[in-house]
């Protein structure tokens, strides 16, 4: 809903005084109303298109058969980092050498997207229970931030509000930004037949993609 524009009103009072030729003297009154409103905010300059389709979160190409586990791990970081920037592009990952699948062990790791970098704490855990042979286990992956992508961000409005058109202010095509907070860019999407406001909704990195609230 649109905000009201508050009118402040300020109310000066003034008195006059003069001499008349009777020698007395005589109060005068005199008002003066100014009234004054806030200009409402101006529309965001950036217009987004609508984006082609979902990109596959899985990265190319995936490790070959038998890889060390440091590869397989840093594989499956370059797919979560994918599904956080819902955007295609390149990424790397890498993960210590001396990595093991062992219960309990922690290890960082690295990605990047587009050469922007994100450091991964990882816990591995149990073998997963389904696995016959023993080879799948289960792991904590926690960024220390989060990636928003143009394209990323065009796609959940679209998605979620179905616009005419959709304005932001100068997201770049991709920036790192505070996991799961308020970021710096915000967006309005317009319904056809209506007017932008100029009022936008923040937008925010988590590792499932790009939110708006």
């Amino acid at each position: 809903m649109r905000p009201k524009v508050v009118i402040i009103l300020s109310v000066a009072g003034l008195l006059v005084t003069g001499c008349g030729g009777n020698g007395k003297s005589g109060p005068g009154d005199a008002g003066a109303e100014a009234s004054a409103s806030s200009p409402g905010p101006a529309a965001m300059a950036q217009r987004l298109a609508r984006p082609g389709e979902s990109p596959d979160p899985e990265p190319s190409p995936s490790p070959a058969a038998g890889a060390p586990f440091a590869e397989q791990l840093a594989y499956e970081l370059r797919s979560r980092t994918l599904e956080m920037a819902a955007a295609p592009g390149s990424t790397t990952g890498k993960c210590p050498k001396t990595a093991v699948s062992k219960k309990g062990a922690k290890v960082t790791c690295t990605t990047t997207y587009e050469g922007l970098e994100v450091r991964w704490d990882v816990t591995l855990g149990d073998k997963a229970p389904w696995s016959v042979s023993g080879d799948y286990v289960s792991y904590k992956a926690v960024p220390d931030r989060g990636i928003l992508t143009r394209d990323g961000v065009a796609r959940l409005f679209y998605g979620n509000f179905s616009p005419e058109y959709l304005l932001c202010n100068d997201i770049p095509r991709a920036v790192l930004a505070p996991l799961n907070a308020k970021s710096a860019y915000t967006c309005e999407p317009v319904d056809k037949g209506k007017k932008p406001l100029g009022y936008g909704t923040p937008v925010r990195a988590t590792e499932n993609g790009p939110r708006a609230y």
